[in-house]
């Protein structure tokens, strides 16, 4: 979590606020707004910066929320239009009993919105979770997807890591439970994780905790159950440019998935960078922001 504010004023404020004022900091810099929409699944709610150009589409991960985007959102060019929702069923979208939040079902609801609020074809970069939701937009909504950005992306069968072999055990390695287990998931994901004061990581832990059993569900199915590897299978249908993103310290979806996508995906190329964990977007901006601004133009 990039909240480089927090320490100054954490001992003052409860977490709740100033979490909120952390991130309202973060729009201003990016000059993001919050918006929503209302979808046949429930209301979407998403970030929204920049006026022209060809529109991007950010695509968050397992756990995270649109505003893992914010660092990016402020490094990109400000006239570029970009879009950073959360995804149905996480952050501030709504989520509903019941309902698929698989693979497959995200990328149809990306795709809805896409049409009623974009209307025109984007630029997609998904990360983790939010990568092979990305695959299965392009594969099964092409006409919406001009370029895409895998970064980082689960869905394939990687080799072997510890991670990976807990979620086919049937665990959940970024599960929270306290706040020793918050502080080993930051660790999971960062190299050099941020540091995070004790009241807003207590927050963090109850927000988990509250969410635990629909974590659980959603592992279930994209991590062990019949969606693990349909974002390998749907693959072979994506022919338009593609760039694999990934970092070379990567624990949770290791490297050597990239090569796997890059087998598949005839138009792809392939950029390691170096000085971070899962979360490149957040820990090592720059590279990440140069390395997808030289694909895309």
């Amino acid at each position: 979590m990039a909240l480089p504010g927090l320490g100054v004023i954490g001992v003052v404020l409860p977490a709740r606020w100033l979490l909120a004022m952390e991130f309202a900091r973060q729009r201003r810099r990016a000059r993001a707004v919050r918006q929503s929409v209302a979808l046949r699944d429930g209301e979407l709610v998403y970030l929204r910066t920049g006026q022209g150009g060809v529109p991007r589409l950010y695509i968050h991960g397992f756990a995270g929320m649109k505003e893992n985007w914010l660092a990016m959102l402020a490094a990109t060019d400000r006239r570029c239009k970009q879009y950073a929702p959360d995804l149905p069923g996480w952050g501030e979208s709504e989520r509903r009993e019941g309902l698929d939040y698989g693979f497959a079902a995200q990328a149809d609801r990306l795709a809805e919105f896409i049409a009623r609020e974009i209307g025109e074809p984007v630029d997609v970069i998904g990360h983790s979770m939010g990568g092979g939701i990305a695959v299965m937009l392009a594969a099964d909504h092409p006409s919406w997807v001009r370029r895409l950005v895998l970064m980082d992306a689960a869905g394939v069968r990687f080799s072997d890591n510890a991670f990976g072999q807990a979620v086919l055990d049937g665990e959940n390695p970024f599960a929270v439970h306290d706040e020793a287990s918050f502080k080993r998931f930051m660790a999971l994901v960062f190299e050099r994780p941020p540091k995070v004061p004790r009241s807003v990581l207590r927050y963090f832990v109850v927000q988990r905790q509250a969410q635990a059993g629909f974590e659980q569900s959603v592992l279930d199915q994209i991590g062990r159950g019949p969606e693990a590897f349909l974002p390998q299978v749907s693959a072979a249908r994506i022919d338009m440019p593609t760039l694999l993103l990934w970092c070379r310290g990567d624990r949770v979806v290791d490297p050597s998935a990239a090569a796997i996508y890059a087998a598949i995906i005839p138009s792809s190329r392939t950029v390691m960078i170096d000085g971070c964990g899962h979360m490149p977007m957040m820990e090592n901006t720059t590279a990440t922001v140069t390395a997808i601004e030289e694909f895309l133009q």
